[in-house]
């Protein structure tokens, strides 16, 4: 697959911010936080996390609402809350882009948009600099009924490889625990035992080797790269900048 590209800390009223770029999807990420949350809203020992998923054309809708709920529950239990408690962790996702061809694969948008909110999710948290327990990848598994599954495809992709039985969004914390996963078709227990190792292979995976990321792979020095070392790639480059003062640079 194309490698993702992400931007960070590009937007000046926001306490972090990211710009993630991928297969088609682009997608704007703002937090602000920790701030002063309002009385009702208030937990004596824990902070608020707020998400709010805005579309890239009209209003919110109930698809908007799921999305959501979804990042929320996922997002706090990386969240170390209890650090920050009776404070307001805002995130805002503005999606900017789809792929033209998305609404034609004929598959939930729900799922194919997901992975790339929580990549933007991530990404701006790590900018704000919110103190979590760890990372998190994700990413999405399609099963064709007449072909191999599909990693991270592209909708052109889910064009071609029609009709689709099931497709799967697995998300994994940096220490191999599944932190989501939600999926829609008709599929047997085998097929998402399988369709889950491949997207724990692509998250987590650290030795040599493997499944790699569909025809245009992220490679590094010969060797096939993965979601959870592009992270760290993303975060290094952001820590150096922010360092470049040290050096005089």
């Amino acid at each position: 697959m194309v490698v993702p590209e992400a931007t960070l800390t590009h937007l000046n009223r926001a306490d972090g911010s990211a710009t993630y770029t991928h297969n088609g999807f682009s997608i704007i990420g703002a937090v602000n936080g920790p701030i002063e949350v309002l009385r009702r809203d208030e937990m004596p020992e824990e902070a608020t996390i707020e998400v709010n998923v805005r579309p890239a054309v009209g209003v919110g809708s109930p698809k908007e609402r799921h999305l959501e709920t979804l990042l929320h529950n996922t997002l706090r239990s990386i969240i170390l809350t209890r650090l920050i408690p009776r404070t307001l962790v805002q995130l805002t996702l503005q999606v900017r882009s789809l792929p033209e061809e998305d609404a034609m694969t004929g598959i939930s948008s729900t799922l194919t948009i997901l992975p790339h909110l929580l990549h933007t999710a991530l990404l701006s948290l790590l900018s704000a600099s919110i103190p979590l327990s760890t990372t998190l990848t994700c990413v999405l598994v399609a099963l064709p009924a007449s072909s191999t599954p599909l990693l991270s495809p592209t909708a052109n992709e889910l064009l071609r490889a029609k009709p689709i039985k099931s497709v799967h969004v697995f998300a994994f914390s940096g220490d191999r625990r599944l932190l989501l996963n939600e999926s829609d078709g008709s599929f047997s227990y085998e097929e998402w035992e399988e369709a889950c190792e491949m997207a724990e292979d692509v998250c987590c995976r650290e030795e040599e080797g493997g499944v790699s990321l569909g025809g245009d792979s992220m490679d590094v020095d010969g060797q096939t790269e993965n979601l959870d070392k592009w992270l760290r790639e993303v975060v290094r480059r952001k820590v150096e900048w922010e360092q470049r003062w040290k050096n005089g640079t």
